[in-house]
């Protein structure tokens, strides 16, 4: 099948674009023509083509594992894109469904034409392509229809807050001028200025009552948790780690971190259970290996992969990893409570801690947290 789409890829791609066109007012830009679709076929043939070679490891790094699940490929990083794009363009979310539908007519349609033979697995491996990049990209788009919902509730609680101050400052001027009236001109409070500060005084009380009962509202439905730079949380903790890793002799991988990302929580708790699995993992990573930190979104979480070498996970230790005091290396420094704290460091932030055993390579424990907008 990879040489049948490589082979035939400008025509599948304007089999695309002419699919696109026919749709009642849908018109796709050079950009999504480029930038969507096209780069989705060239990770399709590059997993097929893996997949031929058994590298099995490079087939799910491009495309993701099947069954979906959270997990760093490069389709997930393109379809992501692609559903952010169309939002912006203005389109719904069936046309970021129909999109990947077209590519898949389009080869089939294709294939009985030039009457192509396919394996089963060929398809399997389509079908998961698809269903991946589909589900990366309709998950983004709806997390970006939220954010821009989220934005628009916070340009209005903005506005409000400017109405307020406003008013804020026209009562506060009105009360200081009477005041200092009332004091130049020793005058009674009995009387007219002194009327003016009575009232001037009484409306300082009912704009803030009001608020108070705005802020109470909000306070109900909405909890408030502070957001920070996803890049320069991991650039601190790569600093930190190399230290580490030159004195065990190993190595600290960083993967790029898009700068646009942020993550919400309590930023030293969070940089504190970090750093804490970072240690664990240059602590039994076997010599001359890699630690990898990679630090990405899915979705409406960002996710941090912690990955070690350390030949992976005895029997049965992730059901009990996270309890006080176990311990399951050889290294038996320290008391055990290392990732109980992580792990309730991060459920205090609105996250969780989990790790996946990699079978005779080593494991991934993985912090999961809340998405925000970059704070400005």
């Amino acid at each position: 099948m990879h040489e049948f789409l490589f082979n035939n890829r400008a025509d599948l791609v304007q089999r695309c674009r002419d699919k696109v066109s026919t749709r009642l007012g849908r018109l796709a830009s050079s950009d999504q023509l480029e930038n969507g679709i096209p780069i989705f076929l060239d990770q399709l043939i590059r997993t097929l083509q893996s997949e031929q070679t058994q590298d099995r490891e490079e087939s799910v790094y491009i495309s993701g594992p099947a069954g979906g699940g959270t997990a760093h490929s490069e389709v997930g990083t393109s379809a992501t894109q692609h559903g952010k794009d169309l939002l912006i363009m203005g389109y719904t979310v069936d046309e970021v469904v129909h999109d990947y539908g077209d590519l898949c007519q389009a080869i089939t349609d294709l294939a009985v034409e030039r009457d192509a033979p396919f394996l089963v697995d060929e398809f399997r491996t389509l079908n998961r392509c698809l269903d991946n990049a589909i589900a990366d990209a309709v998950t983004e788009f709806s997390y970006q229809q939220r954010l821009a919902a989220a934005d628009k509730v916070a340009t209005e609680s903005n506005q409000r807050a400017g109405f307020f101050a406003h008013e804020l400052r026209n009562i506060l001027g009105t009360a200081s001028l009477a005041f200092a009236a009332s004091k130049a001109g020793n005058l009674s409070l009995s009387g007219a200025t002194g009327s003016i500060l009575e009232r001037s005084l009484s409306g300082l009380s009912r704009l803030i009552d009001e608020s108070l009962v705005d802020i109470r509202a909000v306070g109900q439905n909405t909890t408030i948790l502070r957001s920070f730079s996803l890049y320069e949380f991991v650039a601190e903790l790569e600093a930190a780690a190399q230290l580490a890793a030159q004195a065990k002799g190993c190595r600290i991988s960083v993967t790029a971190v898009d700068h646009a990302l942020a993550v919400s929580g309590n930023r030293e708790l969070l940089l504190s259970a970090a750093a804490n699995l970072l240690q664990n993992a240059i602590k039994f990573t076997h010599v001359g290996t890699t630690v990898t930190l990679s630090a990405y979104a899915s979705a409406d979480r960002i996710q941090i992969d912690v990955a070690d070498h350390c030949g992976g996970l005895p029997p049965d230790a992730e059901a009990t990893m996270f309890l006080p005091f176990a311990q399951h290396g050889s290294d038996r420094n320290g008391l055990g409570l290392g990732l109980t704290i992580a792990q309730q460091s991060v459920t205090a932030s609105g996250g969780t801690l989990s790790v996946r055993d990699v079978p005779r390579v080593g494991c991934v424990f993985t912090i999961s947290l809340p998405r925000r907008a970059m704070p400005s």
